[in-house]
């Protein structure tokens, strides 16, 4: 009797190692999420933390806040904004670069927006004049002027301009800013010759205060500029 022989297929052909299959599903979502991270973070919002004192009341040691790159793009700069920039003035001390593991760990989470970039490379202060302004400061009123207008600032802490004297143009294509804790900011006061902030440096303008609920908010303020003329150019 002749013996019916099975045909002897490839082994295991179509089938895939379940622990490679989980590997290669876990790389996809992986890369999904970070270009989707990378998309948000240049598009749209990007997650800070406040470091020091120069923004209060309105901003407190420890809050986070999300700053839109997209904003300053479609509307530009405006005077009342919140912005975060670069430090390329040399504002800041140098940075001290993290290392060790937890340095990597700390940069990555950043980069994929899990954790808000520190202050170390960046500023977050008050736009009060743009290219073109004349910004004064102080007559007997103590107050700031812009174009000859006096502004009554509702969001400074203490006196309003720390009585520090200035008369300045603000060049085109860049900013005078100011931290609304203006006897503890140093800001464009601080900087004879590196005063003025170049509007390319604008990482973003913070549109909301995302943590702690309890400090939830919009730190713009456009109010005390609406009677400020513009200026002609």
């Amino acid at each position: 009797m002749r013996k019916t022989h099975r045909p002897r297929h490839r082994a295991d052909v179509g089938h895939v190692n379940p622990v490679l299959a989980r590997l290669l599903e876990w790389s996809v979502v992986i890369v999904i999420a970070l270009s989707l991270s990378m998309v948000i973070r240049t598009f749209f919002f990007q997650a800070f933390w406040i470091p020091s004192s120069s923004m209060e009341d309105t901003l407190q040691i420890g809050d986070n806040v999300a700053a839109s790159p997209l904003v300053p793009l479609v509307s530009g700069v405006e005077r009342g904004d919140v912005v975060v920039f670069q430090d390329d003035l040399g504002w800041l001390p140098p940075y001290v670069e993290k290392t060790g593991f937890r340095g990597f760990v700390q940069d990555a989470l950043v980069f994929v927006g899990l954790r808000p970039a520190s202050g170390d490379q960046h500023l977050v202060k008050r736009v009060i004049g743009v290219g073109g302004d004349r910004v004064t400061c102080c007559e007997e009123d103590g107050l700031i002027r812009v174009n000859g207008t006096a502004l009554n600032e509702p969001y400074v802490k203490g006196p309003s301009s720390a009585q520090v004297a200035f008369d300045v143009t603000v060049p085109d294509g860049y900013l005078w800013v100011m931290g609304d804790n203006r006897g503890n900011s140093a800001d464009s006061r601080a900087h004879p010759g590196r005063e003025f902030v170049s509007e390319s440096s604008v990482v973003g303008k913070v549109v909301w205060v995302t943590w702690p609920f309890s400090h939830w908010g919009n730190p713009t303020d456009h109010s005390p500029f609406t009677s400020v003329p513009e200026v002609e150019k």
